[in-house]
C-alpha cells in the first residue's frame, strides 16, 4: 500500500535535533497521554516532556493518507518508521510537546482533517495552556489539510511545512489518477474488473493478488514492453530512468489510488469528480486512434462544485508556509508546487511562501538535509530568525532504552513495492 516514506518522517523531526540548542538529545523523556476523542470522533494523542523541559511551543502532525477501509486509528506507521526514533519521543526529548489526530475519518479525510487539527489545538489548550507557538506540519494528504489550515486558520498557527501534498488544484491530483487509469485501460485492456470510475468491492478487497498475480505479469512481460513504453509516455508518469524498478512502482500507486481512492471520493464529494471529455492524449504510437477509443468520462456538477467550494488552495497567506517537494513525485506530482505559486503571486503573498523543490523520485522521499533547510526557512519567515547550520552535529542518535519503549509501532500498514 502507497504510504508516506519513513525516512521522510524521521527527518522532518530530525530538525529539531538540529536547532534546539537549549535541549539535549535524551534529557527529556516522552510521556504520551492516554488516547483519547475528539468531539467529532477523530481519537488524538498529546505527548509531552517532562514539566521543565517544555518549551512552551506545540508541534502538530497531520498525517497523510490512509485507506477508507481501515478502522481510524493513528497511523503508527507514519509516527514510528521502521529503524527510527518515534516522532513524539524525538519531538519531546527536544522540549516540545507534540499533538496528532486520526482524523475523523479515512480516505479522502481533508476537510475533517483541517477541522480537527484546528480542534486539537484547542484540546490542547484546555489541557495545558496556550502555547506560544503552534506550528502545522504535514506530508501527502497532510501537505494539502496543511496548507487549507494555514491559509485559512491564521489565528491558529503561526506557520506551517507542507510537503509533497496536492495543492496547486485538486482537479488536477483527481485527474492525475483518472488519467492513468483509462489509458492503463486501453493498452491493457481487461485486467482490470469495472470501471475506471466504480470499482467493485472484490477488486478493491483482493488487490494485492490482482496485482502481483494478474496485473504485473502482463505488464512487465518483456513482449508488452512497447505498450509500456506508450503508457508511460501518454500518462506521464515520473519514474528515474536510472532505476528500472520505479516504474513498477509509479504503475502499482497509481492503480492502488484509483482502486481504493475512486469510490470513496465519489461519495463524499457528492458525485463522480474525474473528467476527460476534453482531454486531448499524445505519446503513442497512434494518437488519433487513442483520442477515439479511449473511455472518456464526464464529471457530475455536484463533485465539480464541491471541489471548486472546499478543496482549491486559495494561495492567500497571511502566516508563512513552506512547501517542500520531489520533482519526480509518482503520487503527487510536482506540477503542484507551480500552480500554487501562481495562486500566491496572484494574491500578492510570495514573501511568505518558500517552495524547495528537491531533484529525487519518490513521494516524500526527502533526505534530512532537505527537511533541515525547508524548516530553517520556515524558522526565518515566522520569527526573523536566522539558523546557523554551521556547527550542527547531524549524526544519528541511537534511542535510549526509555525512548525505545515509546517506539514499537502498533499495526503497521504494508509497503509499497
Amino acid at each position: 500500500m502507497p504510504r508516506l516514506k519513513g525516512l521522510f518522517l524521521t527527518s522532518l523531526f530530525l530538525w529539531f535535533f538540529l536547532v534546539a540548542t537549549s535541549a539535549s538529545a535524551g534529557t527529556a523523556l516522552s510521556q504520551c497521554e492516554p488516547d483519547a476523542t475528539q468531539s467529532s470522533g477523530a481519537i488524538y494523542r498529546i505527548c509531552m516532556p517532562a514539566p521543565q523541559r517544555w518549551n512552551g511551543d506545540l508541534v502538530l502532525f497531520a498525517h497523510g493518507y490512509v485507506a477508507f477501509n481501515e478502522p481510524v486509528a493513528i497511523p503508527e506507521d507514519q509516527l514510528c518508521p521502521p529503524g527510527g526514533i518515534c516522532l513524539p519521543t524525538l519531538v519531546n526529548s527536544l522540549g516540545f510537546a507534540f499533538a496528532t489526530t486520526s482524523y475523523s475519518t479515512n480516505g479522502l479525510a481533508v476537510l475533517p482533517g483541517v477541522q480537527d487539527v484546528v480542534d486539537l489545538v484547542s484540546v490542547f489548550t484546555s489541557a495545558h495552556g496556550a502555547p506560544g507557538h503552534v506550528y502545522l506540519t504535514g506530508a501527502s494528504e497532510g501537505g494539502i489539510v496543511t496548507a487549507l489550515a494555514i491559509e485559512q486558520y491564521p489565528a491558529v498557527f503561526d506557520g506551517g511545512l507542507a510537503a509533497c501534498g496536492p495543492i496547486g488544484d485538486w482537479n488536477r491530483q483527481i485527474d492525475y489518477f483518472g488519467d492513468f487509469r483509462v489509458l492503463f485501460d486501453y493498452f491493457f485492456p481487461g485486467l482490470i474488473p469495472g470501471s475506471p470510475t466504480e470499482i467493485p468491492e472484490e477488486v478493491i478487497n483482493n488487490f494485492d493478488d490482482l496485482y502481483t498475480n494478474m496485473i504485473r505479469p502482463v505488464v512487465f512481460a518483456p513482449a508488452n514492453r512497447h505498450l509500456l513504453d506508450q503508457l508511460l509516455k501518454t500518462a506521464k508518469v515520473p519514474y528515474d530512468k536510472n532505476d528500472p524498478t520505479t516504474i513498477e512502482t509509479s504503475i502499482h500507486d497509481a492503480l492502488w489510488y484509483d482502486v481504493f481512492a475512486t469510490n470513496d471520493a465519489t461519495l463524499k464529494l457528492g458525485g463522480q469528480p474525474f473528467d476527460n471529455m476534453k482531454r486531448i492524449y499524445f505519446g503513442s504510437d497512434n494518437d488519433l486512434r487513442l483520442n477515439i477509443r479511449v473511455e472518456r468520462v464526464s464529471a457530475d456538477a455536484a463533485a465539480t462544485a464541491e471541489i471548486a467550494a472546499h478543496y482549491q488552495t486559495t494561495g492567500a497567506l497571511s502566516r508563512p508556509l513552506v512547501t517542500l517537494h520531489t520533482t519526480k513525485d509518482q503520487q503527487v506530482p510536482y506540477v503542484h508546487e507551480i500552480l500554487y505559486q501562481r495562486k500566491v503571486r496572484a494574491t500578492g503573498s510570495t514573501p511568505l511562501h518558500k517552495n524547495i523543490p528537491v531533484f529525487r523520485y519518490g513521494h516524500c522521499n526527502f533526505k534530512p538535509i532537505d527537511v533541515v533547510r525547508a524548516f530553517a526557512r520556515l524558522v526565518n519567515l515566522a520569527t526573523g530568525q536566522s539558523i546557523s547550520l554551521q556547527s550542527v552535529d547531524a549524526r544519528p542518535r541511537t534511542p535510549s532504552a526509555a525512548m525505545a519503549s515509546h517506539s514499537r509501532p502498533r499495526g503497521l500498514l504494508p509497503s509499497a513495492p
